[in-house]
């Protein structure tokens, strides 16, 4: 039960479903047997995010059925944009947040200190717009020319970008020096659920040709190195960190399959 409670958790806080904070309460109600609603225990979300993979297989899912369907009746750049657009609603752009204020903090930030105050700032600047729009174009671009597996490669896509974060989580340190909301619920998943994660994430190249499996590497490389990155600009990590190297990963992914579709 408690895992199924840190999974509605999770879809809770990273997806917008109607209703999923209030089933995640109730299991959280009758896994503490207590007689009175109770507010989530947000604390534990980044437990909850080793199911982030799974989460990315209902999004990733809903993208591909909207894409199918969208497929039927529009030109496929229609049914493609379609698809990121009810992506982008089911998550609430909580990564695309990350990612454009990481483009902001690290594009306008000199020093850790000023990085870390430029993504804390809601407001989106010039170097989060331009992040957004190059990355968007990018994804439109190589689903727009991808043949009928479309829907198998926004699942796969969507599951396997959501590996690389807990990968940050488990590799380095939570960068913001004072306690906050978040830093307070740091998590370093450890090997075993490190190891579910990533079983989790790429189930789904199975509906994909074996080739497509290589794609992999190139993301797991450009993780790497975007770690790599963050440790040498801010000393680890924080929420916008993790949320736009899923962003990365996800485009990463989309480019590589691209490529290897050649030799298919």
């Amino acid at each position: 039960m408690r895992h199924l409670k840190l999974f509605l958790l999770a879809l809770s806080f990273y997806t917008r479903l109607p209703g999923m904070a209030e089933v995640s309460q109730a299991v959280g109600n009758r896994c503490d047997r207590l007689p009175h609603p109770q507010i989530l225990d947000y604390k534990q979300l980044p437990q909850a995010a080793v199911y982030l993979p799974l989460v990315g297989w209902l999004v990733g899912g809903i993208c591909a059925l909207v894409f199918y369907l969208a497929d039927s009746v529009w030109p496929q750049a229609t049914a493609v944009i379609l698809a990121l657009i009810a992506g982008t609603l089911l998550t609430g752009a909580l990564h695309e947040d990350g990612f454009a204020d990481v483009c902001d903090g690290f594009g306008g930030g000199m020093d850790k200190q000023r990085i870390l105050e430029i993504m804390k700032d809601s407001h989106i600047g010039v170097y989060g717009v331009l992040g957004l729009l190059l990355m968007l174009l990018l994804k439109i671009s190589v689903l727009i020319e991808m043949p009928a597996a479309v829907p198998s490669v926004l699942l796969a896509g969507h599951s396997i970008s959501r590996l690389p974060p807990l990968l940050l989580m488990r590799r380095y340190q939570y960068a913001r020096e004072h306690q906050s909301k978040a830093s307070g619920a740091v998590y370093r998943p450890n090997f075993r659920e490190l190891a579910f994660a990533a079983v989790t994430a790429l189930l789904p190249l199975a509906l994909l040709p074996v080739l497509c499996a290589l794609a992999i590497i190139p993301v797991l490389l450009v993780s790497v190195l975007l770690g790599h990155y963050f440790y040498r600009r801010i000393g680890g990590y924080t929420g916008d960190c993790l949320g736009a190297s899923q962003q990365v990963a996800e485009t990463v992914f989309y480019l590589s399959v691209s490529a290897l579709w050649i030799f298919i």
